[in-house]
């Protein structure tokens, strides 16, 4: 981690626009911020993984890479130290609770002015959970609601980006070239992913996470995958 007044921002975002808005935003309210930028979610885990140290991420629920909360459940799983902001066109207060659920420290619409993105990423930095006025968490969730994201988040990374390639439509042999492994070894994770969701099937499993992820995992016509682990 860097030190407290020269705090390191990684905005991952596909807008080059944008980017460049937040990063003059932060640039100007934030002196000495150090800032990185990501256009995809492959660029945000290969930035992580070869130690670039982030005191927090700026995510985009839509980048390549990413289906909706995939990408902060898998950062949630594999870089559980590092804080993350969601930041979204999408501001309805069903995915703000999703994603502060999800365990995201924040969520920042994209239809905020330059000054209160800075105040809302100042009080993610100073160990805050900042979300817009107004969002309702006193509801509560339902018991299938809380147990299914009990149920995702007991996911590994790996399981996380293997269901993230099922709900692609993915096949095996596609999903093992794809991150270097046997099919073997795809066969296992798939089936310890249906077992902690407590589906039967791979198409159940995207199902299962388009439902939960409220902005969608989109499966790519399920009835076209295949329906069990092997």
């Amino acid at each position: 981690m860097s030190n407290e007044t020269s705090p390191c921002i990684l905005i991952a975002d596909d807008h080059p626009l944008f980017r460049g808005a937040l990063r003059q935003a932060l640039t100007s309210a934030l002196p000495g911020t150090k800032l990185l930028e990501a256009g995809s979610f492959d660029e945000v885990t290969k930035m992580l993984a070869t130690g670039s140290e982030a005191d927090l991420i700026l995510l985009d629920l839509t980048m390549p890479g990413v289906q909706g909360l995939s990408g902060l459940l898998f950062l949630r799983a594999d870089y559980p130290q590092v804080p993350v902001m969601v930041v979204s066109a999408n501001d309805d207060p069903g995915v703000v609770r999703r994603c502060i659920e999800f365990g995201a420290l924040g969520f920042m619409p994209k239809t905020l002015d330059a000054d209160q993105m800075a105040v809302a990423v100042q009080s993610v930095l100073d160990g805050n959970v900042w979300v817009p006025a107004g969002i309702d968490f006193s509801g509560g969730q339902d018991n299938e609601t809380a147990e299914t994201i009990k149920r995702l988040m007991s996911l590994t990374p790996q399981q996380v980006r293997v269901l993230m390639m099922l709900s692609e439509g993915l096949l095996n042999k596609q999903i093992a070239y794809e991150l270097s492994v046997s099919e073997a070894t795809v066969k296992a994770h798939v089936s310890a992913i249906l077992q902690k969701l407590d589906v039967d099937s791979r198409t159940q499993a995207v199902i299962l996470a388009s439902k939960i992820a409220a902005t969608g995992w989109s499966p790519q016509d399920p009835a076209s995958q295949q329906t069990s682990a092997a």
